[in-house]
């Protein structure tokens, strides 16, 4: 019992996979969170070119 004990302790088969999964949770949620932000100032952007092609004057942010 105690050397599977040991060599279930010293097996590294499946780290590489769940490392791999867990960076690509990581990179999935940056790129989520920058998608956000950039949608935030796109959609901003987009309405004041909007509002000048309205011919509204529009104050610079």
């Amino acid at each position: 019992m105690l050397k599977l004990v040991k060599r279930l302790w010293k097996e590294e088969e499946g780290q590489g996979l769940a490392e791999y999964a867990l960076i690509l949770g990581l990179v999935a949620i940056v790129c989520v969170l920058v998608l956000q932000a950039l949608g935030t100032g796109i959609g901003t952007k987009l309405d004041e070119v909007k509002e000048c092609l309205d011919g509204t004057e529009v104050t610079p942010k």
